[in-house]
């Protein structure tokens, strides 16, 4: 079937996206998309392949804006610079796109080639931003690793209310990036 005259592919995802922003991308049904744009949800069957198709189109959406984010974060930075700019970027598109950050957080089908270079681009991001530590293919992957859990857990807990005590979330999230950029250090200087 054609898709509806006068209803774009595009804007049906960035709705998806303000509404997975706003009440969370669990939250985010068919029909519940179909009432914002005021159209039946069998319309919106014509551009996704149910809910799985809506969620994938909101991951590569979110993997879109990640990559630009994070290239112009690191860009001209290198070493300690490039890593901090690196998660506080990616800490700050997870505050401000809770949802299409939400939708980024699962891995990719191994079938899905699309999303698995949105993903990969996002990776050879953070690789560059570790360019000017001396670490093998393997330790640089598990050091995205590290930066992308160290983010995701004050992603998850913030986003949550779960940091309740008195205390500025801002220094608790400097001082994770310094441990981190401590043990690269030590890693450089173990040679491992």
């Amino acid at each position: 079937m054609a898709p509806r005259a006068g209803l774009e592919y595009d804007a049906i995802v960035k709705a998806a996206a303000e509404l997975a922003d706003e009440h969370g991308l669990h939250m985010v049904t068919m029909a519940m998309l179909a009432a914002h744009l005021g159209v039946r949800t069998p319309t919106l069957y014509h551009y996704f392949s149910g809910l799985a198709g809506l969620q994938r189109a909101l991951a590569l959406l979110g993997l879109q804006e990640m990559t630009e984010q994070l290239g112009q974060a690191v860009m001209g930075k290198a070493g300690d610079d490039a890593v901090v700019a690196l998660a506080h970027t990616l800490r700050d598109f997870g505050r401000t796109r809770p949802g299409l950050y939400e939708a980024t957080a699962r891995a990719p089908e191994s079938g899905d080639a699309e999303w698995q270079e949105a993903g990969r681009k996002v990776v050879e991001i953070a690789l560059r931003a570790l360019g000017a530590y001396t670490l093998s293919q393997e330790d640089a992957l598990h050091t995205v690793r590290m930066v992308r859990s160290l983010v995701h857990g004050c992603v998850t807990l913030e986003t949550a209310g779960g940091f309740g005590l008195p205390l500025d979330v801002d220094e608790t999230f400097k001082r994770l990036l310094d441990l981190l950029l401590h043990d690269l250090h030590t890693r450089q200087g173990s040679g491992k």
